[in-house]
């Protein structure tokens, strides 16, 4: 659970005594958000109040947690040990994430050219951790976001399904990326060609959205807590995670494209992965996301999609 910056809490806020009449000494608020507001309630747990209906995938995304939770990591995860409704609100009871993250997102501060060893570390730390973590059933019935199925709905293999996926994001709103990217219809073939034939690879777990604020970190830079599964977690190739970290640490910063190089080449060397594999799931990610805040070049995500699919030597060759 992220401790999100603390708004000052208002000075009647029910909740405070309704933990502690619970049996919680020493709540405390520690954030807010779109979801709820979240409450610290001591030895290692916290509480969020949630402000309107959970997602779809609530009970889904409860188990995918549960599943990690499993496996011994080097950091912590989200787990949520208990659920009730309290007047028709949904109050859920998790682990408390330790740390600080990583870094604020770069769309609100550049990043420097050189990229600091413990942060590439930390990002090797954490591939290599959830790496580890065999996917599950609960993994494969989620669905990422933007789409309307499951991402495994139909498939026996990570590469088909995401194949698939780019298949159904192109057919979404293309026309409005097409207006952005020259052959765009033969980039969508391209692209779907080169991860159809993919080798097969190990199927773990996909956390999708590993930008820095949900990588938290110790007073010495080692990762304590990874956070926020759900955007595109799923079950699926460990080289898929570090493709899409590789290119999403730094999107919008001055050095966004060569951050994005530098770190796709050390997964490759560090991890195993080969390059061209990394390249198609870059374009696989982009294809597949670039819809999700806005359809034309005022938004900056579809913004970077464009960008990523005109220099990707998959897409664009």
């Amino acid at each position: 659970m992220e401790n999100i910056p603390n708004p000052e809490a208002p000075l009647s806020d029910p909740w405070l005594a309704y933990f502690a009449d619970r049996g919680h000494t020493g709540v405390r608020r520690i954030g807010a958000g779109i979801e709820g507001v979240v409450y610290r309630l001591g030895e290692g747990r916290a509480a969020k109040v949630w402000s309107g209906r959970p997602p779809a995938d609530f009970d889904l995304i409860r188990q995918v947690y549960a599943d990690i939770a499993q496996h011994p990591l080097p950091f912590s995860t989200p787990e949520i040990f208990d659920v009730e409704h309290h007047e028709d609100v949904l109050v859920t009871y998790e682990r408390e994430l330790p740390g600080d993250p990583m870094r604020i997102d770069s769309a609100h501060a550049a990043y420097e050219r050189e990229l600091p060893t413990r942060q590439s570390d930390a990002l090797l730390a954490v591939l290599r951790g959830l790496a580890a973590v065999p996917g599950t059933d609960a993994m494969r019935q989620l669905t990422v976001q933007g789409d309307d199925r499951p991402l495994w709905r139909g498939h026996d293999c990570f590469r088909d399904a995401l194949a698939a996926l780019a298949g159904r994001a192109a057919a979404r709103h293309g026309a409005a990326l097409a207006a952005y990217v020259s052959d765009f219809e033969a980039g969508v073939e391209r692209t779907q060609k080169a991860l159809r034939s993919l080798p097969d690879a190990p199927v773990t777990a996909i956390h999708g959205d590993l930008v820095p604020p949900n990588i938290h970190i110790d007073a010495a830079g080692q990762p304590v807590a990874v956070l926020d599964f759900g955007f595109y977690t799923t079950a699926g190739d460990p080289a898929f995670e570090a493709a899409v970290t590789a290119a999403i640490w730094d999107m919008y910063g001055p050095h966004a494209e060569e951050h994005t190089a530098e770190l796709t080449k050390l997964f490759a060397r560090e991890l195993g992965y080969a390059p061209a594999t990394l390249t198609a799931y870059q374009a696989a990610y982009a294809l597949t996301t670039y819809d999700l805040f806005g359809l034309d070049d005022r938004d900056g995500h579809f913004r970077w999609c464009t960008e990523q699919l005109r220099r990707n030597a998959v897409f664009s060759a």
